[in-house]
């Protein structure tokens, strides 16, 4: 049985983080596994409450699953503050963890913001070096590159400076474009493109939860980063082609489609 372990946020209207990924987890029929670093009041509409947990407690969690079981992958979502950020990086060193896969966790579907604005040096210099890939959607890429992204040649440019920061490959998600969606991979210097017709739907939420999820899954059972994209682009799209119509906002996609 492979294992993947989320370390992330929790959304309790279930569409997005902790219960996203263990809904992805299991989807692919592998063990999945949860820290919770911090807790969200949250639906299909708005991100009303956050809770943080203390940075101890988040290493607590760390340190009682990884003394315990060893994952063949592990999902970095919503680290909301330095501390935390701290506190994950520090137990990812100490038991020489592997196969990360960093979902740069900025802002909600909904608008809500998800991380503290001074957090991002941190951020960048504490986990970056850390990860497999990195997979920001185009306003987080935009971010963290400091480019503003208008078409796949600033994808491009995007992909190699955030590359820069110490990850072994970058996959920048091109949703938020009008037209086909077409996420762009940059790993080993060079540039491979997954395009899939965009799914006319508003029930997105948690599509990148999800995403970063399905590649640590694929990449848990031993594909390379370039077909854990693949296979996770593919079982994305379905889960969007199949969108839950729950809640009075953006409802959930479908994890489960292929169950």
């Amino acid at each position: 049985m492979k294992k993947v372990l989320s370390i992330a946020g929790s959304d309790p209207s279930g569409g997005a983080g902790i219960q996203a990924d263990i809904k992805t987890i299991t989807a692919h029929k592998l063990y999945a596994m949860a820290v919770i670093v911090s807790l969200t009041a949250q639906n299909t509409t708005a991100v009303s409450g956050v809770l943080d947990c203390l940075p101890e407690f988040v290493e607590s969690q760390i340190d009682s699953v990884l003394s315990d079981i060893t994952p063949d992958a592990i999902k970095l979502g919503m680290l909301s503050n330095a501390n935390i950020m701290h506190s994950v990086a520090k137990m990812l060193k100490q038991y020489n963890c592997k196969n990360i896969v960093l979902d740069p966790v900025m802002v909600a579907t909904t608008g809500g913001r998800l991380m503290d604005d001074n957090a991002l040096g941190v951020y960048i210099d504490e986990l970056f070096a850390l990860a497999r890939v990195v997979t920001p959607n185009l306003p987080e890429a935009s971010v963290l590159s400091g480019i503003e992204i208008k078409n796949i040649d600033d994808m491009r440019a995007a992909a190699i400076k955030i590359s820069s920061y110490g990850c072994q490959s970058v996959l920048i998600k091109g949703g938020h474009f009008v037209g086909n969606a077409t996420d762009l991979l940059y790993e080993n210097g060079e540039f491979t493109e997954f395009s899939a017709i965009k799914i006319d739907t508003k029930n997105t939420h948690g599509t990148g939860c999800t995403l970063s999820s399905a590649i640590a899954c694929n990449i848990a059972s031993g594909l390379s980063v370039k077909d854990s994209v693949k296979n996770a682009k593919d079982y994305v799209t379905n889960a969007l082609k199949n969108a839950i119509a729950i809640g009075h906002g953006n409802g959930p996609i479908n994890h489960c489609w292929n169950l």
